[in-house]
């Protein structure tokens, strides 16, 4: 990292140094050259004394007046700035031509080649080189406004991204800890019932239990992976269930595997499990998930079974909250989910659709 920030550096500079030769050669040196008489020296000296304050006033202006004044709203003192810098340089230049005697020279100069032509001239240089400063004084600006809102720009994304890592890690990290503590809840009514069942289930959660810790600390897993994941939960809550409960899992024939994030059907089928399954009448539960090329589609249907004392949008709880939180920060405008828990057919129906 430090030496791609050297290395960028080293490049801005050595463009900006082609920038200015380039810049010097075509405003201030080549009109010169075309006079057609042996230019003294003395102005030589003045041409490059021009280019050192055209430099000086490009970087104070763009490192002091832009982000101090312009951009803090305050363009009158800025624009009063712009106009006395255009001011100095335009004295500093009048005064080094009187000092250097550059008139004088320059009128020797073209009298030793007789008449000059049209266009040769000096008349009229001081307003060239007014013209030139307030040039390089807009390009400093447009440059440095440029690069200021590129750079605030690249940083409230950088901040956002940030922000967003942080909620999905904060809330990944609550999903978790919600599934292992359901789970083992299950697990520990098996152990009253059968033990080489609740053996069983202790070996299918330890393997979930490692995808959820290791293969889901990226940011997305394969949709194979999250598809048996959720096989290995059915296949765990079916353990403690009676043959009252049918559970009908349906998974796509020919599989196309994309990355997606991690976890994100689980609290759908949790909810079923949790909410659809009746103590004494028999229940079902569907759960489907299809694809149609880079689009996803889960649907879980199960009946709604409310115990003495629940209610189920309060047992809802934080897995399915958070759930759709991922949702709206990793698939923005890129998902639908559409849940029917209609009081006339009694029943309970999540139908999630995601575009990968």
């Amino acid at each position: 990292m430090t030496f791609q920030r050297s290395k960028s550096k080293l490049v801005n500079i050595l463009i900006q140094t082609l920038i200015w030769v380039v810049l010097g050669i075509v405003l201030l040196f080549n009109q010169p050259l075309g006079w057609n008489i042996d230019v003294p020296y003395q102005f030589w000296l003045k041409q490059f004394f021009v280019f050192f304050l055209l430099i000086i006033s490009y970087y104070l202006n763009a490192y002091l007046f832009v982000p101090r004044f312009l951009l803090k709203n305050q363009t009158g003192i800025y624009f009063m700035l712009i106009a006395l810098t255009i001011a100095i340089i335009m004295v500093l230049t009048s005064w080094f031509d009187k000092y250097l005697e550059l008139g004088r020279l320059l009128t020797e100069a073209f009298m030793k080649h007789g008449p000059p032509k049209r266009g040769e001239r000096r008349q009229g240089y001081d307003i060239i080189t007014l013209a030139v400063s307030a040039l390089v004084l807009g390009i400093s600006t447009s440059i440095t406004t440029t690069q200021i809102w590129q750079r605030d720009k690249q940083r409230h994304q950088e901040m956002e991204q940030e922000k967003i890592s942080s909620e999905l890690s904060f809330l990944k990290a609550q999903i978790n800890p919600h599934f292992f503590f359901n789970t083992l809840n299950n697990i520990y009514a098996l152990t009253v019932v059968n033990v080489e069942t609740s053996r069983t289930a202790i070996h299918q959660l330890s393997r979930m239990m490692r995808y959820v810790l290791y293969d889901t600390q990226n940011s997305t897993a394969l949709l194979s992976q999250e598809i048996a994941f959720i096989k290995d939960y059915i296949s765990l809550m079916q353990l403690r269930l009676t043959e009252r409960v049918t559970v009908n899992f349906i998974t796509p024939a020919a599989l196309k595997d994309f990355a997606i994030a991690p976890m994100l059907f689980l609290t759908f089928v949790e909810n079923a499990f949790k909410h659809g399954v009746s103590d004494t009448k028999p229940s079902v539960i569907d759960v489907f998930i299809e694809q149609n090329d880079n689009q996803v589609c889960l649907m879980v249907k199960n009946g709604i079974y409310k115990t003495q004392g629940t209610n189920i949008e309060e047992n809802q709880g934080i897995g399915l909250n958070n759930t759709i939180r991922r949702l709206d920060l990793l698939y923005p405008g890129k998902y639908t989910l559409k849940v029917d828990d209609t009081t006339e057919t009694n029943m309970y129906i999540v139908n999630l659709i995601i575009n990968l």
